[in-house]
């Protein structure tokens, strides 16, 4: 019989992470379609991802997830709506919540 290669289990924050890592990517294309805040979202998101030192296969979910983010909102927004302003505030607050969330529950 041959084995198995044994896969990686994943933390108990990843989903939360891959949430957090998707609402990056719908930030780093609405806030310049609205031209919002400065901040480099795809620069955050590397850096969080690199903090977390995932494996490579967490790495690519993580990387997906923040490009599903993007792509979800560039196929929908051509230029600043009232609905793309409430979906950028709505998502910086649920991003807030998250990394208190994630920080709260599992920081060493």
């Amino acid at each position: 019989m041959l084995a198995s290669p044994a896969h990686a289990i994943d933390p108990l924050y990843q989903r939360q992470m891959e949430r957090l890592t998707e609402i990056m990517g719908s930030l780093y294309f609405l806030e310049p379609l609205c031209k919002t805040g400065t901040e480099d979202w795809r620069a955050q998101a590397a850096e969080l991802i690199a903090l977390d030192e995932p494996d490579d296969d967490r790495r690519q979910r993580l990387a997906g997830a923040f490009n599903t983010g993007y792509s979800a909102f560039s196929r929908l927004h051509r230029q600043c709506t009232p609905s793309s302003r409430a979906a950028l505030a709505r998502l910086l607050e649920e991003a807030q919540k998250l990394a208190r969330e994630i920080h709260t529950r599992f920081a060493e």
